[in-house]
């Protein structure tokens, strides 16, 4: 494959944070992904075996490290370890959800900022480049001094959105002001107004809704965030929104996270839909459509095999998030 390219052939593997995603991937770019085993010793520590030659291909690993987030971090780096050492020609490392990546500054006095720490070991561990999906801040992209490839699944959701509301005035929210810019991004591309809920904080773990700032009533409204976790700001949202005469309310994020009890619990708020991408696999496996209806999972494959493609031959990457 594409012989001419100076890092050699394309090769693609897949660690077990999301192996079913790297199928999906490989099947899109009609490659195999190469044989990587992950086991345990007695202990519990990592026993990590890649089984085939690496030396002189061009290796793109995929593997977020989500749940569980520090297992997952160090399979990663130790895969990245045996690339390195087994003479690989470049290691680019293919990461749909960057686990740490909400602690991307100090909001204490001695806060450790782990988004950075983790992007200086995947360095320390061999990686070449970076592929990383919808941050949390975009600034994580300097935490790097590698290449970074940041992509965002906006098209993939924005085109759900223009299916299921064709014909219906919408309007995206934003759940706080620090999303502003992913809900101008999403409503660009549906040729939408936007809103934004103003919240305040009386408690570290308390989240009040002060204000609907935007034109909501009638419209089929579309929150979007980067990834739903305890689903406790995007219920309050819904709430919030039905009170101000929305005619539906829509949940759209890229990682799906779910902690324990989050899904049944949203599925219990005013939401009508909630649509997550596949760049985190669900907390205890595939769920049946029967148990939560409104849920809709969408694949990020197609856009990460034409990314790894395009890094691949040495094309712009860029024209796949504008």
């Amino acid at each position: 494959m594409n012989i001419g390219n100076p890092y050699g052939e394309l090769m693609l593997l897949a660690g077990s944070g999301n192996h079913i995603l790297g199928e999906r991937i490989a099947a899109e770019l009609g490659v195999e992904l190469a044989p990587l085993e992950v086991a345990h010793f007695a202990d519990g520590e990592l026993n990590i075996k890649i089984s085939e030659s690496v030396r002189g291909y061009d290796v793109f690993l995929i593997q977020p490290t989500c749940f569980p987030v520090n297992e997952n971090y160090m399979e990663l780096f130790l895969v990245l370890d045996g690339l390195r050492r087994a003479s690989a020609s470049r290691i680019t490392t293919v990461m749909p959800y960057y686990g740490y990546q909400r602690k991307e500054k100090k909001t204490q006095p001695r806060d450790p900022i782990s988004a950075k720490l983790v992007a200086n070991v995947i360095e320390l561990a061999g990686s070449n480049r970076a592929m990383l999906v919808d941050v949390h801040a975009e600034a994580i992209q300097g935490f790097f001094d590698i290449p970074v490839d940041h992509l965002t699944a906006v098209k993939t959701l924005a085109q759900h959105v223009r299916e299921r509301h064709a014909g219906s005035p919408i309007t995206v929210v934003s759940p706080d002001a620090g999303g502003a810019q992913r809900a101008r991004t999403l409503a660009k591309h549906l040729e939408a107004p936007i809103a934004m809920i103003d919240k305040r904080r009386p408690r570290d773990d308390v989240v009040e809704v002060v204000s609907v700032v935007g034109d909501v009533d009638g419209k089929a409204c579309v929150v979007i965030d980067d990834l739903i976790s305890t689903g406790s700001t995007l219920m309050n949202a819904a709430r919030a929104l039905k009170e101000h005469g929305a005619k539906t309310v829509d949940v759209v994020a890229t990682h799906g996270v779910f902690s324990d009890g989050a899904l049944q619990r949203l599925h219990e708020s005013p939401i009508d839909e909630i649509c997550i991408t596949d760049t985190v696999p669900l907390r205890g496996g595939p769920i049946s459509p029967d148990d939560f209806p409104r849920l809709r999972v969408l694949s990020v494959a197609p856009l990460l095999a034409e990314a790894i493609v395009r890094v691949h031959e040495g094309r712009s990457v860029s024209e796949l998030v504008r």
